[in-house]
């Protein structure tokens, strides 16, 4: 499944779709575009799977602190092109992924990185907050776990 991606650079649309190796840059001026992506249940585990940390989102429609931790997180990850991958899920739409992570509350931001779970962030945190808590587990390294 791909994802049409548009740079930040140049403007242009690309389509990229999940993969291990590396990460995405535009065709045309090749720059690291910011890969955020929507996710479901069938394509959920291929786009984890990525050389870089992937954040995932797990929010539904009707969560209201979800609409408002989305935007963030999505800057977070344009901020972060080339070296942070953003995963959003509905779990209304997933509930069995919602389920192997044991979401029962959002939003729910968790980090992975080469297929661990990192650290996990419940609630509407402001900003500033999130960046702290996202820059504290990058620095960690992959020895993080919890």
């Amino acid at each position: 499944m791909a994802t049409t991606i548009r740079c930040l650079n140049c403007g242009k649309l690309n389509r990229v779709r999940p993969t291990r190796e590396g990460t995405p840059r535009c065709a045309v001026c090749h720059e690291p575009l910011p890969w955020i992506v929507d996710a479901d249940e069938q394509s959920f585990d291929a786009e984890i799977d990525a050389a870089v940390p992937v954040l995932v989102d797990f929010w539904a429609p009707w969560c209201g602190p979800c609409r408002m931790v989305s935007p963030l997180v999505e800057r977070l990850g344009r901020d972060r092109a080339g070296h942070l991958k953003v995963v959003k899920l509905n779990t209304d739409e997933a509930p069995q992924i919602a389920g192997r992570y044991g979401v029962q509350g959002i939003p729910l931001l968790v980090l992975i990185r080469e297929g661990r779970e990192l650290d996990r962030l419940v609630g509407a945190a402001p900003e500033a907050q999130l960046r702290q808590w996202l820059d504290q587990q990058l620095a960690a390294g992959p020895t993080a776990a919890s």
